[in-house]
């Protein structure tokens, strides 16, 4: 089972979180924004692993974040057979739902 820790307000997370919807036995969704407790584990996390360093060096938080059954951590969301929320080619997360391109 891939991991994927994330959080509603994140449009990226939130595009992923809609691929994953019927599919728990692949994926489990943790919403680091939910308590404290998955907060620390992300933070853990992110703190840790050089996966990370890139992200913290230009000031993003690093989610959708990935960690796999093998303990290998990804931000690629490929990684994990999803599709990535690409902002340049939507004006809004229900555009890039629906399919629409532009603005």
């Amino acid at each position: 089972m891939i991991k994927i820790y994330g959080m509603p307000t994140c449009p990226y997370c939130d595009y992923l979180n809609e691929q994953i919807k019927g599919r728990e036995d692949e994926f489990e969704y943790i919403n680091i924004g939910a308590n404290i407790s998955n907060l620390s584990a992300f933070m853990h996390l992110r703190d840790t692993n050089p996966v990370f360093d890139h992200l913290k060096e230009i000031g993003d938080v690093g989610v959708p974040a990935f960690v796999f059954e093998d303990g290998r951590v990804s931000v690629d969301p490929a990684d994990a057979g999803l599709i990535s929320y690409s902002k340049r080619n939507a004006c809004s997360l229900a555009d890039h739902k629906s399919g629409r391109q532009g603005c």
